[in-house]
């Protein structure tokens, strides 16, 4: 009896199928990728020595404008899970806040969105932080840590959503906790918790909310570049583009 294929082998063999449907170039997939399934490898990062890698735009995703603006990441990037964004950012305008903290909600998860999961607060500041006010992209840093710890003076409790999806013995790194005890004595604590706050743990299907409801908000408190995100030679410029070309071999 033939000896039975391995998980490893039968993902990269159907990976390698599937890029070569493409036609055009082969498309490889980050070492980040492979580790977020348990493999350490760079699955056919350097080729099969058969089709040429592909660079540039990715032919299987929404093509993107010249000089992209934020807007056109929220339509061409992150759908669906925009409408987590989008719906936190609503809310916080039902509910009074002032146009500073409902940008903050409005982009507060946007690594979740659209970049990587783990350490969301720290590399969703990083994206933002040259567009938006200092104060923007502390607290967006800062709720990655704050969510886990209540504040009852503004009615915030630990979330039940997080009872479920990690259970009740789940014990923080002592990072999150390091950062926030310096958090909570921080000038723009409330800020970050204003984002807790409005926070959706759940989210209803039934309301739909479209990124331009946010257009003026945008234009007064987000500093475009002309050149378009990606372009604009600033720190973050790397991750934008990485979001725009994800697949790019090098």
């Amino acid at each position: 009896m033939p000896q039975e294929q391995s998980f490893a082998s039968f993902t990269e063999d159907l990976e390698i199928k599937q890029m070569h449907e493409l036609g055009k170039g082969l498309v490889t997939k980050s070492l980040l990728y492979h580790l977020a399934d348990g493999e350490q490898s760079l699955g056919v990062g350097f080729g099969d020595g058969q089709q040429r890698l592909m660079m540039g735009e990715d032919p299987r995703l929404p093509a993107m404008p010249d000089k992209p603006t934020l807007m056109d990441f929220f339509k061409l990037r992150f759908a669906p899970a925009q409408q987590h964004l989008l719906q936190s950012a609503n809310l916080a305008q039902q509910n009074g806040e002032d146009e500073k903290i409902v940008l903050a909600c409005l982009l507060h998860d946007i690594a979740v969105a659209g970049f990587i999961r783990s350490d969301h607060g720290y590399w969703g500041a990083q994206l933002v932080e040259p567009y938006v006010d200092e104060e923007v992209s502390w607290a967006i840093r800062a709720h990655q840590s704050m969510r886990f710890f209540p504040d009852e003076s503004v009615g915030y409790e630990y979330p039940q959503a997080y009872v479920t999806m990690f259970g009740k013995d789940y014990e923080l790194e002592p990072y999150i906790v390091a950062e926030y005890e310096r958090s909570r004595v921080h000038k723009w604590y409330m800020t970050a918790r204003k984002i807790c706050v409005n926070d959706l743990y759940s989210f209803d299907p039934d309301i739909v909310i479209e990124i331009e409801q946010f257009e003026d908000l945008l234009g007064r408190h987000f500093k475009q570049p002309s050149e378009g995100l990606g372009n604009d030679n600033t720190p973050s410029s790397h991750m934008w583009r990485t979001l725009r070309r994800p697949c790019n071999a090098l």
